[in-house]
């Protein structure tokens, strides 16, 4: 079975996460798949919505870190990369359907969607400091302006698991929904917008992203560039290592590196 799922159901593209046993998690095929399938969506006049949601019990739980660690993240273009410019570009409505976990890239990607459905269990993290790392997909720029930098630092720089009714608070979900009725309500509000006329959807996605779009794809290439350091840093190498042995990291003996520009 294919890790991303397709299906056209009328003007509606559904995507779906396929690897259940691992929660979802991105390998750097899934990445390019991705970024392909946005690419390919938005020149595609017969497909008006993507519909993305997952397999199992979770949504996407972010990086496969096995694959990550064998293919790291560079400054440049990227699996990684390639997909946020696709998200960025997207002028088409993109619905999600979220339960269960949504960590790391599986929370990120949420803020480039237009409607956001969360199950009752849903889970959200960017853990990204716990790894040593930054924030992706543009997420140092929009988490703050959406929700304000205070609350943004205890998602971001404190890493904070918070669940579906805290997102909801946030404003960083659409509705919480029951767990059984998620994807049919995400459904539901992808048909609606299949009837809408097409041009003047996409025409009004334009124009409420006009704004934000510099900035997204700036705060995208900056976080690329910090991200591909901090990789390489001794305090990420001291996250990872601890991940793979399950003990809790020790950061106190590190010799800190601060980035300039």
């Amino acid at each position: 079975m294919s890790d991303i799922v397709t299906e056209r159901s009328g003007s509606i593209l559904r995507v779906q996460f396929n690897r259940p046993s691992k929660k979802n998690a991105m390998t750097s095929a899934m990445y390019i798949t991705m970024a392909d399938l946005l690419n390919n969506a938005a020149k595609d006049d017969s497909v008006r919505v993507v519909l993305l949601h997952g397999a199992g019990d979770s949504f996407c739980a972010g990086n496969d870190l096995e694959d990550f660690l064998k293919n790291p993240m560079g400054s440049g273009d990227s699996p990684q990369s390639r997909l946020i410019d696709a998200f960025i570009a997207f002028d088409k409505p993109i619905v999600a359907a979220a339960q269960g976990f949504s960590i790391g890239g599986g929370t990120t990607m949420l803020t480039h969607c237009d409607f956001v459905y969360a199950g009752e269990s849903a889970k959200f993290q960017m853990p990204f400091i716990n790894l040593a790392l930054v924030p992706e997909f543009g997420t140092s720029y929009s988490i703050p302006a959406r929700i304000g930098y205070l609350r943004a630092a205890e998602l971001i720089q404190l890493g904070q698991r918070f669940d579906a009714q805290r997102a909801a608070e946030l404003g960083l979900v659409t509705r919480v929904v029951p767990d059984q009725t998620l994807l049919a309500t995400a459904t539901g509000t992808a048909q609606q917008l299949t009837e809408k006329p097409a041009g003047a959807l996409q025409a009004c996605k334009r124009l409420m992203r006009r704004s934000v779009r510099p900035q997204l794809e700036q705060a995208a290439k900056l976080e690329n560039e910090e991200y591909a350091v901090r990789l390489r840093s001794a305090d990420s190498k001291e996250a990872f290592t601890a991940f793979l042995e399950k003990r809790p990291p020790d950061f106190t003996r590190m010799k800190q590196t601060v980035s300039v520009g």
